[in-house]
């Protein structure tokens, strides 16, 4: 009886049909793009493999693929309309022949995405603190941090998603400038690792930049020409006085010499 069920269960395997069914991300929100693809093990002529998307008894999505020689398929869907209304959990369905596999996700609609909106307080060490205000989806602002050697704000994120986060920044005490002092861009890191971003709206008093993350980035490093220019005051007070101390070090030792 063990071997008769062992060799079973080793003909269903062997015989089933679709060996493959996945999506490129397990989360969508609204107006995303999702990559269904996958593979079978054999290609009979002239059979497409069916595509459904279900959300519990809603068929939001239904389409016939035609499968490639090396038995590899792909469906790109656009996760928005009439259909796409309820979140949760979406079902996609792959059927080939009498073979049917199955995979979810994950899904969003943009009113549901929350998005918080607020200031954070940064702490400028001895020269106090100065406020940024932030809007994000996706994800909650651990911390902003002054990074004063590379003239940069670190802003820690915890993302449950991926998404997007607005920075308004204050040009009195972070900014991009030009030699002529015209605006220069931003250099954005996202994991040490540089990200483009986009400007949306520019103000004499500030800066707002919007940048897009993914689910398990953490530190975002905005770097400009200058960060709180106390910063950089001080910094040339140290390098002045350690000259001049450098200086009167070597009158000494040469007049002692003589």
């Amino acid at each position: 009886m063990i071997l008769l069920v062992i060799s079973t269960g080793t003909v269903f395997a062997q015989e089933s049909l679709i060996s493959e069914l996945k999506t490129d991300d397990n989360n969508y929100d609204e107006g995303d793009t999702i990559v269904i693809s996958g593979k079978v093990n054999t290609v009979i002529a002239d059979t497409p493999i069916i595509i459904q998307i279900i959300n519990e008894s809603t068929y939001v999505h239904f389409a016939q693929i035609t499968i490639a020689q090396d038995g590899s398929f792909s469906e790109t869907v656009l996760a928005e309309g009439p259909l796409w209304t309820r979140s949760g959990e979406y079902i996609v369905k792959a059927a080939y022949q009498d073979t049917v596999a199955e995979t979810v996700f994950v899904y969003s609609p943009k009113t549901e995405i929350p998005e918080t909106t607020t200031n954070f307080e940064v702490d400028a060490g001895s020269y106090g603190t100065f406020d940024i205000e932030y809007a994000i989806k996706g994800g909650t602002v651990e911390n902003m941090i002054v990074d004063d050697k590379n003239f940069a704000i670190i802003v820690k994120i915890i993302p449950t998603d991926e998404g997007t986060i607005t920075i308004n920044l204050p040009r009195e005490y972070i900014g991009a400038e030009k030699q002529d002092g015209k605006d220069d861009i931003f250099i954005i890191l996202i994991d040490e690792k540089e990200v483009a971003y986009k400007e949306t709206i520019v103000h004499s008093e500030s800066r707002a930049i919007t940048i897009n993350f993914e689910q398990g980035d953490s530190d975002i490093k905005i770097i400009g020409t200058y960060v709180v220019p106390e910063f950089g005051a001080i910094t040339m007070m140290i390098l002045i006085t350690g000259i001049m101390i450098t200086v009167l070090f070597t009158r000494n030792k040469l007049r002692i010499n003589i």
